[in-house]
């Protein structure tokens, strides 16, 4: 074993008393979640807690907690909510006591008020302390990630993807403008995108870091897609030549469309994605099949030139010809259909495509029966 390797699996374990105010914390957001959802005193909705309940939890938690926020500047404005709450609540369960009077229904309903929302941005500046610690340790780890290569320790694999697909997870979760700042100012996606690039990791550690690439694209395609287009993602993929990676490509084409065909084009990976269709793999050939129909709907002229000239259709008939008919059945026109139907091309780019495709099945068949099969496949699937 390396020498550099013990100290890459301490950036995993955060400090006792750490792991004690995520514990105390986490306990807090679901309290305040809770009573985010139920304010209101011995109620029960959806067989969930009621909010008394909640609200003793929330005060045990809050004294067990005090001298934890005192200590770290990031919690201040989670102990002044807190306090806030706890007043709140005082006030609350001496309108309660009272029972009746117009004064004290309006001091019950407003409080009820101001206690959800108290809550609410309690529950948010918990989660926030959470992403914040959490990028910093995924931070630190993919710094050390050198360390994992092919020939490390299986354990600190495990360890670093387990830490990127909970990475994945919470960015899957819906877009948050806290956790996007923390991720552009820690430059998450550079890092990721450095070990899909590198050769020395593992597969499995490389593909792991383009789940996580695609799913920034779903957090929020207006930053991450620039990101994407001027990185090394696509040659990455390609060079992983894995059915994940192939997939995760095709993820990229569907939620880019034309811009990253247009960089697959300038690149010159259509010739190598058409290869994959005569892989020895069935299932890298069934994936790079949908990636070809993907860049048949979005590709731009420019691309299904390139395509037709790496002989797609060629290929596309010697897979229909093969016996997985459930797999690769009809894949001539069902790429003539993407042509047809799909954004990138303008209507007579369309009309002559068509003939070419037409034109290349004749040249590939073997027979005149499977030439006429196919064309009247391609001429019943495509739109007139």
């Amino acid at each position: 074993m390396k020498p550099a390797t013990q100290p890459f699996i301490s950036k995993f374990n955060p400090k006792t008393d750490s792991q004690q105010v995520l514990h105390i914390l986490k306990a807090l957001k679901q309290a305040s979640h809770d009573l985010h959802q139920n304010p209101n005193p011995s109620q029960t909705y959806n067989n969930t807690v009621s909010s008394e309940s909640a609200i003793k939890a929330l005060l045990e938690l809050e004294h067990e907690s005090e001298s934890i926020l005192c200590n770290d500047p990031h919690l201040v404005t989670l102990s002044t909510h807190l306090t806030a709450l706890k007043t709140l609540i005082e006030q609350s369960c001496n309108a309660q006591q009272r029972k009746h009077g117009l004064r004290s229904f309006i001091t019950r309903r407003v409080n009820s008020h101001e206690v959800s929302r108290l809550a609410g941005a309690i529950e948010s500046e918990i989660q926030a302390w959470i992403d914040r610690e959490f990028i910093k340790t995924l931070t630190q780890t993919l710094v050390h990630a050198g360390t994992v290569t092919v020939e490390s320790d299986t354990k600190q694999e495990l360890v670093l993807i387990d830490l990127i697909e909970e990475f994945e997870e919470r960015i899957g979760r819906g877009f948050d403008r806290k956790l996007q700042d923390l991720i552009l100012r820690s430059k998450v996606f550079t890092k990721l995108e450095s070990i899909l690039c590198e050769r020395s990791f593992s597969n499995a550690v490389r593909e792991a870091s383009a789940f996580a690439i695609a799913e920034l694209i779903r957090f929020n395609k207006d930053v991450f897609v620039g990101q994407v287009l001027i990185s090394k993602t696509v040659c990455a993929l390609i060079s992983l030549a894995s059915v994940r990676s192939i997939q995760i490509l095709c993820t990229l084409i569907r939620s880019i469309k034309s811009p990253i065909v247009d960089e697959i084009v300038s690149g010159d990976i259509i010739p190598k994605l058409v290869g994959f269709l005569t892989s020895d793999e069935v299932s890298i050939r069934a994936v790079a099949v949908n990636c070809v129909l993907e860049i048949g709907y979005f590709g731009r002229k420019e691309a299904i030139d390139a395509m037709l000239e790496a002989d797609l259709v060629k290929r596309l008939v010697e897979l229909q010809r093969c016996e997985n008919g459930d797999v690769f059945g009809s894949c001539v026109a069902r790429f003539a259909v993407q042509l047809e139907v799909g954004e990138g091309l303008r209507q007579r780019e369309k009309r002559e495509l068509k003939q070419e495709v037409l034109k290349r099945v004749r040249e590939a068949s073997v027979c005149e029966a499977e030439a006429a099969t196919i064309i009247a496949e391609v001429l019943w699937g495509a739109s007139p």
